[in-house]
């Protein structure tokens, strides 16, 4: 039973040793980023909601959650981009069926610009394809991470007008996942009820309230058995933040298991395409509704386009 999972004891044991094996593993090294100061940071694409949907854990259905979600918000009438921020090893495309020509590579390259790139996916959102399989995306250079934000700038404003971006990062504590959690305005943690996947949430919450100041989160319980086993997963992280990274985290809701979103996969289509009258469908339906009646936080995070600025001088 969930309430019998010792969740605050998980966390307190293995956190340590999980945020020590990241970052001896060489996948993410603190020379990668600056000791930024919150009031210098920023945004990308001001009057847009940015939100970045994260995790620490692979295999939680975030990026499911990404494209669900973006549809859902789409049938809400928000225009919504989609921007597959696993770089190296993007699958949008791949989980709903799509064949795109080109992707960000090919804008970073300068060979595309942002418009030659977006595809078109289901219900009208616009999605924004990673590359797969290229090594050197994987971990972008402060230049690099620049002219994203530059590129996805200048596209917000000549696609005709955005509401929402989501921003579908790597699993993990990578720099790049640092980077795109850190430039959006608000962030969604997506876990399950796995005590593994509880306590690696944990840990990528400690990085980015610890070392660059982030301090408001929510959370998205994924394949629950019942809301009130989302409910618990939540107060038991929510406790865990507050107690030891003074950190605010709001729960946004769940997602029941359901073996629809099995099957929609299989058929490489959204679940709520595919299964519209699904539990997962339903669950979709009301994380949208329940994103758009939370305000976005007060403020913007400061001048991202300046913070990014500064970092390549340094590195020159």
């Amino acid at each position: 039973m969930l309430h019998n999972c010792p969740f605050r004891l998980a966390i307190s044991r293995s956190l340590s040793v999980d945020v020590k094996r990241h970052f001896s593993s060489g996948r993410f090294s603190m020379s990668d980023m600056t000791n930024d100061n919150p009031a210098e940071r920023g945004h990308i694409g001001a009057g847009i909601r940015v939100i970045s949907v994260t995790s620490g854990k692979g295999g939680v259905g975030k990026t499911n959650v990404v494209v669900n979600l973006a549809i859902a918000l789409s049938r809400l009438g928000k225009r919504c981009l989609v921007l597959d921020a696993d770089l190296g090893l993007g699958n949008i495309d791949v989980l709903l069926g799509l064949t795109p020509e080109y992707n960000i590579g090919h804008v970073l390259m300068g060979e595309k610009t942002m418009a030659d790139v977006v595809i078109e996916g289901p219900c009208g959102i616009k999605i924004l394809p990673a590359s797969s399989g290229v090594y050197e995306l994987a971990d972008l250079s402060a230049a690099d991470r620049l002219s994203v934000i530059s590129h996805l700038e200048t596209y917000s404003v000549s696609c005709g007008g955005l509401d929402i971006m989501l921003i579908d990062t790597a699993a993990g504590i990578s720099s790049n996942v640092v980077f795109f959690n850190i430039a959006s305005r608000e962030i969604i943690v997506v876990t399950t009820p796995e005590p593994t996947a509880i306590t690696d949430a944990y840990a990528l919450m400690k990085v980015l309230s610890q070392r660059h100041g982030e301090r408001a989160f929510r959370l998205i319980v994924n394949s629950v058995r019942s809301p009130r086993q989302g409910l618990e997963v939540y107060r038991n992280i929510s406790s865990a933040g507050d107690r030891f990274l003074n950190v605010s985290l709001d729960y946004l809701g769940c997602i029941m298991q359901d073996e629809s979103v099995h099957k929609s996969v299989a058929r490489q289509k959204a679940v709520v395409e595919a299964y519209p009258d699904s539990r997962a469908s339903v669950s979709f339906a009301r994380l949208a509704a329940a994103l758009l009646e939370q305000a976005p936080p007060e403020g913007l995070k400061g001048g991202l386009q300046l913070f990014w600025r500064n970092a390549v001088t340094r590195e020159a």
